[in-house]
């Protein structure tokens, strides 16, 4: 086994290990992060509905990014993810890194989200 599909094969055990513990509710929904080589995704989820509340990425225009797969993006995601929240009525969350560590880019999101006023 090459040393990419191990590194997936554990973030997957992570992630799996993850969901056990974490769901969303309609008073406290999930926040679901994925990151990719060049951008990153985050979404508000209610697991018991099965629908998704909200969405943001680095890869939608209204951000204006020059680079998408850094921390500086990152924390812009979540600044507008916390910004359509808000807006939503959804104040508290459940954060959920899917397998992620958390530094870099992931915390980056999670700490602009915080200070957009996401309660987790």
């Amino acid at each position: 086994m090459d040393k990419n599909t191990s590194k997936a094969l554990r973030r997957s055990r992570r992630r799996i290990g993850i969901r056990k513990r974490i769901m969303g509710t309609s008073e406290r929904p999930r926040l679901s992060v994925y990151k990719s080589l060049n951008h990153i995704y985050a979404q508000v989820i209610d697991d018991l509905r099965g629908v998704t509340l909200i969405a943001a990425s680095s890869a939608e225009k209204e951000l204006n990014l020059k680079a998408t797969g850094n921390a500086s993006a990152a924390a812009k995601v979540g600044e507008l993810l916390a910004q359509r929240a808000k807006g939503k009525g959804v104040a508290k969350v459940v954060f959920d890194r899917s397998g992620f560590k958390f530094h870099g880019r992931i915390k980056a999101l999670a700490d602009a989200a915080r200070t957009g006023g996401l309660d987790f």
